[in-house]
């Protein structure tokens, strides 16, 4: 699952590893969390393009969104078969640029707090994380007066080894040279694109346990990403078949459509 994610590289940097064109221009985010706008790429007119769109899928045939669940993942199993994601795995796959992500690991005790962790790509031997591409789907919704609004979700499949000691989900990561397979939905047929959802190599990340403070979503700085000065250490195990669970989803809230492109922060 991937429910707080971060986007700490530059806008130079985001747009040499995503090719658009567009040069937007945003400051880092640490604690990027569902219902806010989010950066995607996604290909228009057979052109990489930048947008925003909010962080939380809602499918085009939804009547009422005030009664629809906020879809912020999609279980890469079911993305092919499941009205709310499968029109989007055939026409609307995009990527959705990250620096890294929050997973939240079960405390000993029954009920006790969770412990949340930072996970990044492992750095460089400049000690530089390189930033990496979630795999997403994107549904544009029409309100009853003419109104729209982009929608996001992140693929999640089953958790690495890697992080296996701390959930049994994780998000899709799409590596760069498969980009273009992933978000060319008019030459590349949605199964064929489904066999990139799988999860990573057990050589790509690497976590270290974090402040409860990005626990608080209105918490945004870079403190939240730094290691604890006693970090506890995570078990690294297999990992196991996950249960059948549902996607994540967020408690309802009331849409608020905006009349034009919303603003990244």
């Amino acid at each position: 699952m991937c429910g707080r994610y971060v986007i700490s590289s530059t806008p130079e940097a985001i747009r040499a590893l995503f090719g658009y064109s567009e040069q937007p221009n945003f400051p880092p985010r640490y604690n990027v969390a569902p219902t806010q706008p989010i950066p995607v790429v996604r290909l228009h007119d057979g052109k990489r393009s930048f947008a925003l769109m909010r962080w939380g899928l809602l499918p085009s045939w939804v009547k009422d969104p005030k009664t629809f669940p906020l879809l912020i993942n999609a279980r890469g199993e079911s993305v092919l078969d499941k009205p709310a994601f499968r029109n989007a795995m055939r026409r609307r796959r995009c990527l959705i640029p990250t620096d890294g992500f929050y997973e939240w690991q079960a405390g000993k005790a029954a009920g006790g707090p969770k412990q949340p962790y930072f996970v990044r790509a492992k750095r460089n031997p400049d000690g530089a994380s390189p930033p990496l591409a979630f795999a997403g789907l994107y549904e544009t919704w029409t309100g009853p007066n003419g109104e729209e609004l982009d929608t996001a979700a992140i693929i999640t499949t089953a958790a690495n080894r890697t992080l296996a000691a701390l959930h049994d989900r994780m998000p899709v990561f799409v590596p760069r040279e498969a980009f273009d397979l992933w978000l060319d939905c008019a030459n590349v047929e949605a199964d064929v694109a489904a066999a990139l959802i799988q999860p990573a190599t057990d050589t790509l990340l690497e976590a270290h346990p974090v402040s409860t403070a990005v626990n608080r979503v209105a918490n945004d700085s870079e403190m939240l990403v730094e290691a604890l000065a006693a970090p506890a250490t995570a078990v690294v195990q297999p990992a196991a078949e996950p249960p059948a669970t549902k996607e994540k989803q967020a408690k309802p809230k009331k849409a608020n459509v905006p009349d034009g492109q919303a603003s990244l922060f």
